[in-house]
């Protein structure tokens, strides 16, 4: 069942600028495509500015996707807005600006502060930006601060993380982006040396 649109301000931000090291931006142009939404149900409260949109929610706007089993988005007085979706996970996925690469995530709940441009993703948490990913119990983007957090905790616990802990793959940077000369350049420490 398709479902009428609401203004959506700055919610392709909301969940994008997870990982703190090597930060890049997701797709700059998503914040100007229309946001899409689907659910079975949309409840509307105009006067106190909440929708809530329940049942096998998918928003797409551009690139960036999120499926929710609901999604609760709420304007302040100030105009930002403010959402939560929730789900057995919610996830997202949206391209990064300028790459041919996806960060993507999730987690039991997912929430977005417009004013703060702050997103927090909470129990059995992941975030993944081509090859390196992090998992948490908790975890946190501040895009104002260029801050991140990760929390590991109980709730977090899977059966290859017995305790929950944070755990971190991050792949090495680059030969050619490191700015160190190819390997073909640089002849091996014990190849003998040609004295002509």
């Amino acid at each position: 069942m398709r479902i009428p649109l609401i203004k959506i301000s700055h919610l392709a931000l909301s969940l994008l600028l997870l990982l703190a090291s090597g930060m890049s931006f997701a797709e700059k142009a998503d914040r100007d495509k229309p946001i899409d939404l689907e659910a079975d149900s949309l409840t509307s409260n105009d006067a106190k500015k909440i929708s809530v949109y329940s049942g096998n929610v998918i928003l797409t706007q551009g690139t960036l996707v999120i499926h929710a089993d609901k999604l609760v988005v709420r304007e302040d007085k100030d105009g930002f807005q403010h959402s939560t979706s929730t789900g057995s996970p919610t996830t997202f996925r949206q391209k990064m600006e300028g790459k041919d690469e996806y960060i993507q995530g999730s987690g039991q709940r997912i929430e977005y502060d417009g004013r703060m441009d702050k997103v927090q993703l909470y129990v059995k948490a992941w975030v993944k930006r081509g090859e390196d990913i992090v998992h948490g119990d908790y975890i946190m983007y501040d895009a104002n601060a260029e801050y991140a957090e990760v929390l590991g905790g109980p709730q977090g616990a899977t059966p290859a993380n017995p305790k929950g802990r944070v755990h971190a793959v991050i792949q090495p940077k680059s030969a050619k982006g490191a700015g160190a000369k190819p390997a073909a350049e640089t002849p091996p420490a014990s190849a003998p040396q040609d004295n002509q």
